[in-house]
């Protein structure tokens, strides 16, 4: 399969250490590790890990550090359309402490605000060139002009579009009528809805076929059609949890094309447990 991963693009400096630090405290990390990041970032290098052809599409631009998250994604593999080639700025990074006793994390991070893409700016042809041979397509909604310029032509060309919901952005609504698969979490609220019965009946407005809501090692509620179900995810003891619902898209991504919706979505959640019992977010895929 062909994945085309549309959002945010970080350098991730991820720490593990007792706890995050308090007011004036200075701490000494037991672990450090760097990589790319960002939910359609390491949704793609799992995309990718687990054996497809991975594009994340962002806005990278030519400041030095950005080599750092260039050589990260060639080693898993992930292919990069950059489409703000001149940015001389620094790419968004992130700043992860991850907690020892529970793997836990805490992220500052400036995210896509300083680093939105107008299509406008772009070629007239470049939708059809980036959805070319593509066979399913993920939204971050951190580029969100270029999401609702991208999901409705994959949707006019039957192309499964994925909406990771971490958390609600404004302009979701532009993308949600052309999305197959919405996988959100917990803590997706849209405006007027404070409750998990609101926020499920505010996306079915929008005749959004599937519809999944994670709740960490909660069960996930889904609904397929008019069932609504719950699915358990495995138990475990968790050394790091940072990314974990970026690995369970990315797997999502890649299980839907060979199952159905809840058999994807039990799958894709068993890998995401995996991903929590190694530190950092790619040392599970080191270990095979």
């Amino acid at each position: 399969m062909q994945g085309l991963f549309v959002g945010l693009t970080t350098l991730d400096l991820i720490y593990r250490a007792i706890a995050p630090p308090t007011a004036n405290q200075k701490l000494v990390a037991s672990d450090y590790t760097v990589a790319a990041g960002g939910p359609a970032t390491n949704a793609a290098v799992t995309f990718a890990h687990l054996g497809n052809r991975a594009t994340i599409v962002s806005a990278l631009g030519s400041h030095p550090m950005t080599q750092l998250i260039r050589a990260d994604l060639q080693t898993w593999g992930v292919d990069s359309v950059d489409l703000a080639p001149d940015r001389t700025a620094p790419p968004p990074v992130s700043s992860i402490i991850v907690t020892e006793a529970t793997g836990d994390r805490a992220v500052i991070s400036l995210n896509a605000v300083k680093a939105q893409i107008d299509p406008a700016c772009l070629p007239p042809t470049w939708v059809e060139e980036l959805l070319q041979d593509i066979d399913i397509v993920l939204i971050d909604g951190h580029q969100m002009a270029l999401s609702a310029a991208i999901a409705p032509v994959a949707q006019r060309r039957q192309i499964p579009v994925v909406m990771d919901g971490g958390s609600w952005k404004p302009g979701f609504e532009t993308v949600l009528p052309a999305v197959d698969y919405a996988l959100c979490s917990a803590n997706f609220q849209p405006p007027a809805c404070p409750t998990e019965a609101a926020t499920l009946a505010f996306l079915r407005q929008f005749a959004i076929p599937h519809l999944a809501i994670t709740h960490g090692p909660a069960p996930i509620t889904y609904i397929q059609a008019e069932h609504q179900g719950e699915l358990p995810v495995p138990p475990i003891q968790a050394i790091d949890t940072l990314g974990a619902g970026d690995v369970f898209h990315g797997a999502f991504c890649h299980f839907v094309g060979h199952t159905d919706f809840v058999a994807a979505l039990e799958q894709a959640a068993t890998v995401a447990a995996r991903s929590c019992q190694q530190f950092g977010t790619r040392r599970w895929m080191e270990a095979g």
